[in-house]
């Protein structure tokens, strides 16, 4: 097997993907409701048959059927079936594939861990949106942890090394650089919000092991891990982080392998655009960056979105493989992507290309991809294929059977909280706790007492300020009867001296 079926084109030629150019990246295109999900999903069970790995994010929870068969007893078999028999697809059959499910949250798939260092300041800092001051002190709490030995694993681990940090800051600011206790703040501010959107979940161990994504079943198949996007959707923020560092992890762990026969992993990303939504410059070079070189490691990125527009040009000039399917232009905005969408490819003499674009129909599609030579092929209106497996969601009962007999089963399902920055930082700051207190205690002992009257009783003080009084009035008397003659006597004796 060296390619992937498609589809067949209006010209009677079959479009298939050649697996050997299945690492230069592709997109799939098109309106709400024209057939996106459908074609990823045959896509995703084209590479398992080939053997390679799969990787979907589900953000609507009908890519979770593959891990069904297809039914007779499903509404559309017929028209299934005569798809099959329209498009030449003699050998059409319903079968599941194997299938591993993972959710950050961990309800609907086998949790997704990483850690805060694995995550690294960078990619917290597009998860959180910091400004370039909050940025700086990011990185300094990790250079502090990392220079201490303090493992950085969870969200409290993050929030002690801040602490740590502010309380620190006069010292540590001649080694590292200025730290404010504002920018503090608002990081620790924005980790609260964090954790109210379930991130608090996602950072920990055990980790994600990306060996764990690259597996194969028994009989060869690439196994298709889904991950459950259906509540991640709700926080775009941290939906595009993890596909980032997803990326950048394999980027980082992956060797060169040239362009191998197939590639070694496929990622299909859902509701591509959160990924550039309000990003900033240089988390689009980022992605940029990742897309140009992660090829070279076997590895290809589908992006799944409604319009090409919503994808950066410096990124889209990457994908060699494009699959569009019909957008509707109601406005002179959508008119005008309708243009440029055309104009991506190599055009075909049998029609238009703008034209034919708004009037495909539901599982029809404009397919250009690479052929041998590594050219774009001219472009074809294609009737996409009917699925193997599925057309629609699986039950949870279906789910859970297949979480069941799943080969990381218990691997990722129980938290772990080893000793980690949390607790170094609470027992270092109890013993200087304790240090303080001690010297305190010591420097009371070694201060002399001091000397005073000793306190008098409530009697005591009462008798002598009675004693008092009646000395004052004697004296008043005396002075008022015999002052005068004290005073003449007292000058008498002066004069005779």
């Amino acid at each position: 097997m060296d390619s992937i079926f498609i589809g067949k084109d209006t010209d009677g030629k079959d479009q298939a993907l050649l697996l050997k150019r299945a690492n230069r990246h592709g997109l799939v295109a098109g309106a709400t409701g024209t057939g996106k999900t459908v074609t990823m999903q045959i896509l995703a069970e084209g590479f398992s048959n080939a053997g390679v790995p799969v990787f979907v994010a589900d953000v609507k929870g009908d890519v979770s059927g593959l891990c069904v068969a297809g039914s007779k007893d499903h509404k559309l078999h017929d028209k299934l079936i005569s798809r099959a028999e329209k498009i030449g697809l003699e050998d059409y059959n319903y079968n599941a594939f194997p299938t591993i499910f993972w959710d950050l949250y961990g309800e609907k798939g086998h949790p997704v861990r990483t850690t805060i260092t694995e995550m690294g300041p960078t990619m917290l800092t597009r998860l959180m949106d910091l400004t370039s001051a909050q940025e700086g002190v990011m990185n300094i709490a990790f250079d502090v942890a990392e220079d201490n030995d303090w493992p950085l694993l969870d969200l409290k681990d993050l929030k002690a090394a801040l602490q740590y940090v502010a309380e620190q800051r006069k010292e540590l600011s001649l080694e590292y650089g200025n730290i404010s206790s504002q920018s503090v703040g608002a990081i620790t501010r924005n980790l609260l919000v964090l954790e109210r959107d379930g991130a608090d979940d996602f950072f920990g161990e055990p980790a994600l092991k990306l060996s764990d994504l690259m597996r194969t079943d028994l009989s060869g198949k690439g196994i298709i891990s889904i991950l459950a996007a259906d509540q991640l959707i709700n926080h775009p923020r941290l939906y595009s982080t993890f596909l980032l560092w997803l990326l950048s992890e394999l980027f980082e762990e992956m060797p060169e392998v040239g362009d191998p026969d197939k590639p070694k992993m496929v990622f299909f990303f859902d509701e591509a655009h959160l990924l550039f939504d309000d990003a900033p410059k240089a988390l689009v070079q980022k992605i940029e960056q990742v897309a140009r070189l992660i090829r070279s490691k076997g590895v290809g990125i589908y992006f799944v979105t409604q319009n090409p527009g919503d994808i950066p040009d410096s990124v889209l000039s990457q994908v060699g493989n494009r699959i569009q399917h019909a957008l509707r232009a109601y406005t002179p905005k959508e008119i005008k992507a309708i243009k440029s969408s055309a104009s991506a490819f190599r055009a075909n003499p049998n029609f238009k290309t703008a034209d034919v674009i708004s009037d495909l129909g539901v599982g029809e599609a404009l397919v250009s991809v690479m052929d041998a030579k590594g050219r774009p092929q001219v472009v074809g209106q294609t009737l996409i294929r009917p699925p193997s497996s599925r057309l629609g969601p699986a039950t949870e009962t279906e789910r859970k059977t297949v979480m069941g007999r799943s080969p990381v089963d218990g691997d990722y399902d129980t938290m772990i909280d080893r000793k980690s920055a949390y607790e170094v930082l609470t027992a270092k700051r109890k013993a200087m706790a304790e240090q303080r207190a001690k010297e305190e205690a010591e420097a009371a002992k070694k201060k002399p007492a001091r000397r005073g009257r000793r306190r008098q009783s409530p009697l005591e003080a009462g008798a002598k300020a009675a004693v008092r009084s009646i000395g004052a009035q004697l004296g008043r008397k005396i002075a008022g009867r015999h002052g005068a003659a004290i005073m003449r006597g007292i000058l008498g004796s002066m004069m005779r001296r």
